[in-house]
């Protein structure tokens, strides 16, 4: 990376399926992919290998406590200053990390997006910019029942179940929440026009 720009961080958060990752590929479409880094709340869900499938499958991974933000703080905080990480490769499926992992040198941008992204204090403090994206919750459900059956293996009755005991509960008390924490509120996810052009010149600006 050239010495000429600074090294940005983006949090996105919202709730499950609100179009988080949409917006991050709208806000930085236009820029070289080289110098974008996307990286996943959900790389950091704690390794449950230690519990029995049932308790795997039964665990809250809505829950703050389900994140290891220490690590993520750490290699956020290393990758800000030049160095190079290896982001953990989470496996959805055994809710286990899976021991390999992704390495990630310097970018110019540095995202991260989950519904947690806005929760930790400190982590908001890294931020150049926050952002929260907004979306109905019919919608929000049934973009997650289709991304959980086809990509993750899941059945319709398992995440209608987890759907009304953790993640719609989980949403009240610690996601929504974060909405005051963001610099801007994009409704609409990557179809808000306005609001993506508004974080592109502001990214852009940011960059000089």
């Amino acid at each position: 990376m050239t010495q000429n720009k600074k090294t940005i961080l983006i949090g996105i958060a919202g709730g499950t399926a609100s179009g988080k990752t949409s917006v991050a590929q709208a806000i930085t479409h236009d820029l070289p992919k080289e110098e974008i880094a996307l990286i996943e709340q959900d790389s950091y869900y704690v390794d449950l290998s230690h519990l029995t499938k049932e308790e795997r499958d039964a665990f809250n991974f809505d829950h703050p406590d389900a994140v290891n933000f220490d690590l993520a703080k750490a290699h956020l905080t290393s990758l800000l200053k030049g160095n190079p990480i290896n982001v953990p490769i989470y496996d959805y499926t055994t809710h286990t990390a899976s021991g390999n992992t992704m390495p990630l040198e310097e970018q110019h941008i540095v995202i991260i997006e989950g519904i947690l992204a806005l929760h930790d204090k400190e982590l908001r403090n890294m931020m150049d910019i926050k952002i929260y994206v907004d979306a109905p919750d019919d919608t929000r459900i049934l973009r997650r029942l289709e991304r959980d059956i086809k990509e993750r293996g899941r059945t319709m009755e398992s995440v209608i179940q987890q759907y009304n005991r953790t993640v719609r509960p989980m949403h009240i008390q610690f996601v929504e929440p974060t909405k005051r924490y963001a610099d801007i509120i994009v409704p609409n996810g990557a179809k808000n026009d306005v609001a993506i052009d508004i974080l592109r010149t502001k990214i852009k600006d940011l960059l000089r």
